[in-house]
């Protein structure tokens, strides 16, 4: 996902993913209360959780934040990104990224600024919808990577040029495209995965199989697919039976488990 950097892009914004990390929002606010910031929720129809939505943070006066977000970027979530224009722009251009359509009749807050979704979202663009989304952005780097990276310890900084193609504005509630939306599900399928895993023990990557196995199973209502992957745990070498056909995904999986306990007898 990496790329060559804009000459002269150095990241000059901090969009600090303040819903993961609270602490670092008090943190600006007690040490660096010198540096301008603006809360991304303001003015939006999500104007109410301004208070604890992404905050903005001007890095070009706090040189010791710059660094501090290079040096513990656990600690900093977030984008950090670098635009020629001007403040204002910017922040039209952020705050319209922020909902999303789905189809025809959905709507959706994107949280763009997690370093995670970043991971998957903007890897599901292609050069003229990257030019489109990042705007008047030249460059945006953050650290972290999907949620299979982060379970086998191999996250590290990612960057993004803005490829500048000549495409239009972006929309309000601008519409994604199909391999995007397969992606953000992606995202939340292999974070539904590694929540297991941590909570577990068990492998990422058998818990990952076991995840896929039930939605082939046909388990995607999300109850009957934590259901299958506790059955699982207990008959990790179970082997897949022929079932009846038909029926609900909740009576399908209790066929299932009543066939694996009988043999387990």
């Amino acid at each position: 996902m990496s790329a060559v950097a804009v000459p002269g892009s150095t990241p000059q914004w901090l969009l600090l993913d303040a819903p993961s990390a609270p602490e670092a929002v008090q943190r600006v606010h007690a040490q660096f209360a010198d540096a301008q910031h603006f809360t991304l929720f303001e003015g939006t129809e999500l104007h109410g959780l301004r208070d604890h939505g992404p905050l903005l943070v001007d890095l070009r006066q706090s040189p010791a934040l710059t660094s501090l977000c290079h040096l513990d970027p656990r600690a900093w979530p977030g984008l950090l990104l670098a635009c020629p224009q001007p403040a204002v722009q910017l922040l039209a251009h952020l705050r319209r990224m922020l909902t999303v359509t789905l189809g025809l009749h959905h709507k959706a807050l994107l949280n763009y600024y997690n370093p995670h979704t970043a991971s998957y979202f903007f890897d599901g663009c292609d050069a003229h919808e990257l030019s489109c989304w990042l705007g008047p952005i030249s460059l945006l780097r953050w650290f972290g990577g999907t949620w299979a990276d982060r379970a086998i310890g191999s996250q590290g900084w990612q960057q993004l040029s803005n490829p500048g193609l000549p495409v239009a504005a972006l929309e309000k509630e601008h519409g994604l495209s199909d391999r995007q939306q397969g992606q953000l599900q992606r995202c939340l399928l292999e974070r539904h995965a590694w929540q297991w895993s941590h909570s577990t023990g068990r492998d990422y990557r058998r818990l990952w199989e076991d995840v896929q196995q039930g939605l082939a199973l046909g388990f995607t209502e999300r109850t009957v697919l934590d259901d299958w992957l506790w059955l699982r745990l207990q008959y990790p070498n179970a082997r897949l039976l022929p079932g009846p056909e038909g029926g609900s995904q909740r009576e399908r999986l209790d066929h299932l488990r009543r066939r694996w306990q009988g043999r387990q007898g």
